[in-house]
């Protein structure tokens, strides 16, 4: 593609993000290349690189425009993106000629507007905070009040680009530096990870799904602190687990590898196409030890499991605020009633699968959230009124664990402090 076709597709993708805003961008992106397969591998790397940028700036963008009077749609939001990047007035003119596959040529007010961004940055020192870190005006008190002079460093470092990380599947009897070494020789360089004794970094965009190795299960793509989560379970091969919240069973994967497909494992949640996908996934890397259930409530395979778990694992379903990295459009759809009713969602979850743990055994909550909200206050909130529980630390094995969390119950990680997404893990054991 020409440089002008890669921004009119740039362009054409936005509108259609745009129009889809309550529609996950990354579902909008895998849509629109599906349709346009002639777009090669490469160009599709820059449009992504481009448009997740531009997520990524979308309220400075929107700043900009509204202080110098134009207004907001795709094409001026794109051609903007590309002066407050760098480029000159004259750079940008190029691509836009008109000619076929190329976007239309910039009127005289678009030109003006353009021509008064020139020389400027994406940030203003008049610019308000919960813009220049693109979050919600009514979230960034709740952050602040949370991380006090940390602030900064931790919205900043949600607005870079997310890590590719993998886990290695020891069930197809292969060590981590073995399965680098796979990936090697099929052009993915990845370096072991620091935290996770299961875990891979790749340098860069790369096409994982396309490789023997994530297609003969080797790999899994699952970012480090997921992986982290499932450590920290603590299970073993003679364990009954549940995994609550399972969604597409990442997580699940993890805990059946640490229990080298022996004990028993339920993967439940309540959207069927999730599981749907977890049965594709468990295939693929060997599993056998593990059913899944849609879960209902009062379901008869409920009802005659209570008080049977030695795990009971709840990756809540929450703000997703620790994945802003990854999905840089979600945060721009966050409002202060979608946090109440998450809220009050978590904790009915918490207290449902509660009645699951057996005496002795342990419940583990999680969030992909970095709000104390979702996670410290709802733990404090459970633990006052569920006297049987208590937090514990983990007691995963000892070579596995990372020094950082041996004698932590509960934990917050962000991507400032840990360079993973922004998780939240609290254990509880049953009297």
């Amino acid at each position: 593609m020409t440089p002008s076709a890669q921004i009119s597709a740039v362009i054409e993708l936005f509108l259609d993000i745009h129009k889809k805003k309550y529609t996950p961008a990354d579902s909008t992106a895998n849509r629109f290349f599906r349709k346009r397969r002639y777009i090669g591998g490469g160009d599709r790397r820059y449009i992504s690189t481009i448009i997740w940028d531009i997520l990524r700036h979308y309220r400075k963008l929107e700043w900009w425009l509204k202080r110098i009077g134009s207004s907001i749609n795709p094409r001026i939001m794109v051609a903007s993106y590309l002066i407050l990047s760098g480029k000159s007035l004259k750079e940008v003119k190029s691509y836009f000629t008109g000619d076929k596959y190329a976007p239309l040529v910039l009127n005289h007010n678009e030109l003006l507007y353009l021509e008064s961004l020139e020389n400027q940055s994406f940030i203003s020192e008049d610019m308000p905070n919960a813009v220049r870190f693109e979050v919600p005006d009514w979230i960034y008190p709740l952050i602040k009040e949370q991380y006090g002079e940390d602030t900064e460093k931790e919205l900043f470092t949600l607005l870079e680009p997310a890590t590719l990380d993998l886990r290695i599947n020891t069930l197809k009897d292969k060590n981590r530096d073995e399965i680098r070494e796979i990936l090697a020789s099929e052009h993915i360089i990845a370096e072991n990870m620091i935290l996770s004794p299961w875990g891979l970094r790749v340098q860069g965009r790369q096409s994982i799904t396309v490789t023997n190795a994530f297609k003969n299960g080797l790999v899994e793509i699952q970012d480090e602190g997921s992986q982290l989560i499932a450590l920290m379970t603590g299970v073993k091969p003679s364990m009954r687990i549940l995994d609550y919240c399972a969604g597409a069973g990442g997580k699940t994967l993890a805990m059946a590898m640490m229990m080298k497909n022996k004990g028993h494992i339920i993967a439940s949640d309540v959207f069927p196409a999730r599981l749907n996908a977890a049965q594709s996934r468990l295939r693929r890397a060997g599993i056998f030890n593990c059913e899944t259930h849609i879960f209902v409530e009062d379901a008869k395979w409920l009802k005659r499991r209570l008080e049977s778990f030695d795990r009971v694992l709840v990756d809540a379903p929450c703000s997703g605020t620790g994945t802003w990295r990854r999905n840089p459009d979600a945060r721009l759809h966050f409002k202060e009633q979608d946090l109440r009713e998450l809220i009050e969602k978590q904790f009915y979850i918490l207290e449902s699968a509660a009645k699951m743990v057996k005496k002795g055994g342990r419940l583990i909550y999680a969030t992909c959230s970095i709000l104390r909200q979702e996670n410290q206050d709802q733990i404090g909130k459970f633990l006052k009124k569920n006297s049987s529980f208590f937090l514990a630390v983990p007691d995963t094995q000892e070579n596995l664990l990372p020094k950082q969390f041996k004698y932590h119950p509960s934990f917050q990680l962000t991507p400032a402090q840990f360079h993973t997404d922004g998780f939240y893990y609290a254990i509880m054991q049953k009297e």
